[in-house]
């Protein structure tokens, strides 16, 4: 191929496999197929960033924000929603793995168009296509209305409510493209909900997961994408309102584990560093 997908997408696709094939049943997320759109070089387990021990609670993050995108999609499509809007999407597997949803509301992938490109070409390779109701809308996160436009030119209805996930992404993000992407969906229509990711600053993070977070900081400037914004839940809920949503709340990490993972006795539980904001137009 002459497109390759983001590594951080890959990295985290490989990680929701890694929770099904390494930690003890019941799994947060069973998800193997963004395992089969990379396709890995055999060994793929032995690389360094695939250690069982040294990963488990970052995988155990990598599921739990996914499994409350999923749920939280479910709830918002009993509820009449039928748009379904994920801000870098990566190798997101939703609508492979929810057809039953999906089926019955418009997806919206939204990411770079490399990752894009690529993505669309394994679907097909894999035999899973890419049905009408997929959207996958390539576009620059930076450039302040460029993914707007282009979701409405790829069939979005600004009349009707929407999901909006964003995970993974802000961190990446300056702190104007962030206030400029929340001041958009903000304008969504009434009834729409937001949930987006946000690091939190060093200092808010139990002492043994600074370590992994100095690593993932480093691993990011040394690629050329380093992490810029860190917000703590109180400046992140604040920037929301500012924006104009009507609704915030902080989701946090120990609300994760409380929601997947009570009873677990294996350590699998999401580390304190990457936290939701949920907020409703």
């Amino acid at each position: 191929m002459s497109v390759v997908p983001d590594h951080t997408a890959v990295r985290t696709a490989l990680w929701r496999a890694l929770h099904v094939r390494e930690d003890r049943p019941p799994h947060v997320l069973d998800d193997e197929i963004g395992l089969a759109l990379v396709d890995p070089e055999p060994g793929w387990l032995d690389r360094p960033d695939m250690d069982p021990e040294a990963t488990r609670r970052t995988r155990a993050s990598i599921v739990a924000r996914a499994r409350y995108l999923d749920d939280l999609v479910a709830e918002q499509v009993a509820a009449g929603v039928d748009q379904y809007v994920i801000l870098g999407a990566g190798l997101d597997t939703f609508a492979q793995r929810h057809s039953e949803i999906a089926g019955r509301i418009t997806v919206f992938e939204v990411d770079q168009p490399q990752t894009q490109a690529w993505k669309r070409r394994r679907l097909l390779d894999l035999g899973y296509g890419v049905p009408s109701w997929l959207r996958l809308v390539p576009v620059d996160f930076e450039a302040a209305r460029s993914w707007w436009d282009q979701l409405v030119d790829n069939g979005f209805d600004l009349s009707r409510p929407a999901v909006v996930a964003s995970a993974g992404v802000s961190m990446y993000l300056t702190r104007q493209a962030i206030t400029a992407t929340l001041r958009q969906i903000a304008e969504l229509a009434a009834g729409s909900t937001l949930a987006m990711t946000f690091l939190l600053p060093r200092e808010l993070l139990e002492p043994e997961q600074r370590p992994q977070l100095d690593m993932a900081v480093r691993g990011a400037r040394a690629s050329g994408t380093p992490f810029r914004s860190f917000f703590t839940p109180e400046q992140m809920l604040a920037l929301a309102r500012e924006s104009g949503f009507t609704g915030t709340r902080h989701v946090s990490a120990a609300d994760l584990a409380e929601r997947y993972f009570t009873g677990r006795t294996d350590g699998v539980l999401p580390s304190r560093g990457e936290e939701f904001l949920v907020a409703t137009v």
